[in-house]
């Protein structure tokens, strides 16, 4: 086996059948390439059918020893994993070497969530009588509502919403896309915005997009991100607020009202359930509250406790 020959139908298997977008193929492209770069460093360095488990510990410590990161370390193993598995899917090894490989754990950052109030106080500091005001406001409904990455919302199309029906088409990474339900004060944000829209000036190639900047052109993330900057601090929220922190808000809100998290899943457009659980993190005192309220032995005691009082009384 050759490993060029090997990585080549392995990328092909990427853009097929995994339709990952070509930064992302790179991207394990070039963490592959590091392990087959130590592979070659060894002794006696071993073809394709003979790693094992124990050159890819011994490749996990070199990583460790050269003072790689620890998310640096999980993305290159989980590139080395990915390789393989496809390998042994596809019967081009015997073994799979990476089986009982442990990804270094990563201490993720939970970032700042809006409260409703926080919200609202943003969404009445647009000013709507300015000019952009009404896209501004559409805008942050939209992410809000929708719980849209930045690149998504830039992206959006007028071809994407089909507001009769109470969605909007996203497209996510990797070209992948998705129906996500939108509210009916998204949708009527969107409305006055498009009636706005009408008296602007656009380029031609840029008329499909919805949202669109001063010089008929679809905006730029940066945009987004000046545009929610301003608005939070018109509004006095003293915690970093970026587009990310609407997304997030969106979920925990979801999550913190009942919805079922496969649902958010789906609706977020993420491939593993691990990472709407990073992302849609509650505080403990929500979780203390569902245990002593939902809990059978905290129901039992409560009602232990209600016979002991009205015993008293």
């Amino acid at each position: 086996m050759s490993w060029d020959e090997e990585l080549l139908e392995y990328k092909g298997y990427l853009l097929l059948e995994k339709k990952l977008s070509a930064n992302s193929i790179e991207a394990y492209l070039r963490d592959i390439g590091k392990f087959r770069a130590f592979l070659a460093s060894l002794p006696e360095e071993p073809d394709i059918k003979a790693v094992r488990y124990e050159h890819v510990e011994r490749f996990i410590d070199a990583l460790h020893g050269q003072g790689a990161m620890q998310a640096s370390q999980a993305r290159v193993v989980s590139g080395v994993k990915s390789f393989f598995t496809y390998l042994f899917l596809y019967d081009k090894i015997d073994e799979l070497p990476t089986e009982l490989v442990e990804s270094p754990k990563i201490k993720r950052k939970i970032p700042d969530v809006l409260s409703l109030e926080e919200v609202e106080r943003m969404m009445q500091a647009i000013d709507l009588s300015m000019l952009f005001g009404h896209r501004n406001r559409a805008i942050l409904e939209v992410m809000y509502s929708c719980g849209l990455r930045v690149s998504e919302v830039v992206t959006l199309k007028l071809s994407d919403l089909f507001f009769e029906d109470g969605f909007i088409r996203v497209l996510g990474k990797g070209n992948k896309q998705r129906l996500v339900p939108v509210s009916d004060e998204a949708i009527k944000q969107v409305n006055l915005y498009l009636e706005k829209r009408k008296l602007q000036k656009i380029e031609s190639r840029h008329s499909g997009y919805l949202f669109l900047n001063s010089r008929g052109q679809h905006l730029s993330r940066v945009m987004i991100f000046n545009i929610i900057r301003d608005v939070a601090l018109a509004a006095g929220i003293n915690k970093k607020v970026s587009p990310h922190t609407f997304r997030h808000t969106f979920a925990t809100h979801l999550l913190k009202g009942g919805a079922d998290i496969r649902m958010v899943q789906e609706m977020l457009g993420h491939e593993s359930i691990m990472t709407t659980e990073i992302y849609t993190h509650l505080d403990t005192r929500h979780k203390h509250f569902a245990v002593e309220h939902c809990h059978p032995l905290a129901m039992l005691e409560d009602e232990k406790t209600k016979k002991t009082d009205d015993g008293l009384m």
